[in-house]
Formats: C-alpha cells, sequence, structure tokens
C-alpha cells in the first residue's frame, strides 16, 4: 500500500542508446530518493539489468510485469516489452527509437489512468522516434494530445522560470505564428501555473519583445507595437501582472529577469540560450498547463558520452524534485480553492 507521502513517479526510459538509463539509474542509488517516491521504469528489466551491469550501477532493480505489483521503496521496471534489444551506446537506431516510444506511450496511459502520481522522460532522439503510429516532434505535442489541457514548454530552474510562446518553430516562421490568441493563451498558462504549482499568489510574468531592442518603437519591426503592447494591456485588463515587452539581450545580462516569477520568449533559442547558461545543468523542462504532471531533465541524449558513465545525473533528479514538489503544490492549491477560508481560518 502507498504513503501518503510516498508517490509514484512513472519514468519513460527515453533512447536506450543515449544516456537516459544511467541517469535514472544514478539517480536511484541513493536510497534516500526512495524515501520520497516511489520510481516505476516502463521498460524491460532485463534489459535495464544489462545497461546497469555495463555501468557498474549498484542499483537494485524490481521487475514487475502488472503496476499493481510494484512494491513501494524499491526501483520497479515494469516489462513493457519481453523480447531482448540490441543496445550499441551512441548509435541513432530506429529499431531503438521503437522502444523509446513504446516505454512513453505506456507511462502516458498509466498517468492518464492515475496509475503513476507523475511522469518523468527520459531524453529522446526526436528523429528516430517517427512512424505512421507516432508523428510527433517530441513529447510535449503527444501529451498536448492525450492530456486536458494546453500544453507550454516551461523550463525551471529554482526561481528561473522561462516559458516560449512558440517552440518548435523555425525562426522565419515564428512571426507569423504571433498573434493575440496565442500570446493570452501562453500568459493564462504560465499565470496559473505559478498559482498552482509554484504558491506564488500574486504572479508578476516579464514578456520579451520579438526585435532586436524590442523593436526600438516600430523603427526595427512592428510586432511590439501592434501585437504584444497591446494585449499585455488586455492581459493587465484583465488582472494579469505581465509587464513588456522587454529587449531579451539586456533583460537577462542585467539581471532584471529576478525581479519576475517567470518570463516568456517569442521564441525557442531566445529563451533557452539565457536559460541554460544561467541553470548550469540543473534546469528541468515543466510540461504546464496540462491536468498532469510531467518533467524531463533539459539535455538531450547524449549519444557522444552514452555507456561510458560520466554522464551528470543532476537535472534528472531536479526534475523528480520538481514533479514531486508540483504534485503536492497542486494538491494544496487544490483543497484551498475547495476552502477559500482555510487560511484565514487557521489565523483566527
Amino acid at each position: 500500500m502507498k504513503k501518503a507521502e510516498n508517490i509514484i513517479v512513472g519514468i519513460s526510459i527515453g533512447d536506450l542508446n543515449g544516456i537516459g538509463s544511467e541517469v535514472i539509474l544514478k539517480t536511484f542509488e541513493d536510497t534516500r530518493m526512495l524515501e520520497l517516491c516511489t520510481p516505476v521504469i516502463f521498460a524491460n528489466v532485463k534489459i535495464l539489468s544489462f545497461i546497469k551491469k555495463n555501468l557498474n550501477s549498484e542499483a537494485v532493480l524490481h521487475g514487475i510485469d502488472r503496476i499493481d505489483q510494484l512494491i513501494v521503496g524499491k526501483i520497479n521496471v515494469l516489462n513493457v516489452w519481453k523480447e531482448g534489444v540490441d543496445i550499441n551506446f551512441g548509435q541513432n537506431d530506429d529499431a531503438v527509437g521503437a522502444y523509446a516510444v513504446k516505454s512513453f506511450v505506456a507511462a502516458t496511459a498509466a498517468l492518464k489512468e492515475g496509475l503513476v502520481d507523475v511522469l518523468v522522460t527520459a531524453p529522446i532522439n526526436k528523429y528516430n522516434i517517427q512512424s505512421e503510429d507516432f508523428k510527433f516532434p517530441g513529447h510535449t505535442d503527444y501529451l498536448d494530445q492525450e492530456l486536458e489541457g494546453n500544453a507550454l514548454m516551461f523550463m525551471v530552474q529554482d526561481n528561473l522560470r522561462v516559458g516560449l510562446l512558440t517552440d518548435h518553430v523555425p525562426v522565419a516562421d515564428v512571426a507569423k505564428h504571433l498573434n493575440e490568441k496565442l500570446i493570452i493563451q501562453k500568459i493564462e498558462t504560465i499565470n496559473k501555473s505559478l498559482k498552482q504549482d509554484f504558491n506564488i499568489t500574486k504572479p508578476k510574468i516579464a514578456v520579451l519583445g520579438l526585435n532586436p531592442h524590442a523593436g526600438d518603437n516600430g523603427v526595427i519591426g512592428n510586432e511590439e507595437e501592434n501585437i504584444i503592447k497591446p494585449t499585455i494591456k488586455k492581459l493587465f485588463e484583465k488582472g494579469i501582472f505581465a509587464f513588456g515587452p522587454y529587449s531579451a539581450d539586456g533583460f537577462f545580462g542585467s539581471g532584471q529577469y529576478e525581479k519576475y516569477d517567470a518570463v516568456i520568449a517569442s521564441y525557442h533559442d531566445q529563451g533557452l540560450i539565457p536559460f541554460k547558461t544561467l541553470s548550469f545543468g540543473g534546469g528541468v523542462n515543466y510540461t504546464a498547463g496540462l491536468n498532469k504532471i510531467r518533467t524531463s531533465p533539459d539535455h538531450g541524449t547524449a549519444y557522444d558520452i552514452a555507456g561510458k558513465g560520466v554522464a551528470d545525473f543532476n537535472s534528472f533528479k531536479e526534475a523528480v524534485y520538481l514533479a514531486i514538489d508540483i504534485y503536492h503544490s497542486r494538491n494544496e492549491y487544490t483543497e484551498l480553492v475547495k476552502n477559500p477560508l482555510k487560511t484565514k481560518e487557521k489565523q483566527l
């Protein structure tokens, strides 16, 4: 039986030829992690045992065939498939990509059904997961289809939180995607997440401009004047504390981001380059806006170091911590919303 404080963390295995298995094993070798949560790795125990031996890992694995067989406080490996898989660390392999998809789809189904409390995904290769049955650029797009809500990529490291108006969109097409509806949806999603997932009562959100110097009043582009500024004004009138648009280069360099609870960038590199520079390898990719919780490390498969035992597992461990923290925060928020007098009653 599950302890109230020990939540079930579903883990998709990611690309078996990458560093995903290594960072998972390294995270849970520390038995103190098993006091916080019970991992269920969606894979195959024989394959993971082979990788464990290759890495000289001391993690103790418990193979199960059904999720109701899990043991609290153990590293459970749910056998999603039975057959063997050829592991060639560092190689891009379509067959291995298919197993990454099997693991992820099974873990997502368990998340939807409430069989696991949260989901943490190990890195995949976006190229070798593509097939007739799975035509998604990555984890987030599939989760957006399968779960309730509107998914938003939210990069988190302590008090640094960066969201994106557009994520996997070519730079040449970013301006075409920016419109009032999109900006309102994304900022409302971030505002709600900051309240329910991070316990911030009155979030302050900084919005970056699209163009250099935030357009210089229309001299270097008009998206700020015609789209971003009027939308921010509308949001402010609705009670959402959004500010900007700010010039992206000086915003991070001057430390201005520290004054806000979240920053929303116009496109992928505008937000992720400063985030990864400032987070020092400890950042987490959180999919905000959905009815279920999913996190992942902020790195990829790292084929160049796969199988060598040298991968830094800090980002994956932080992804587990963040998933647990958000799970507890959401439960507290739900209770407070159900009974808004609760806080006042405690003070009387």
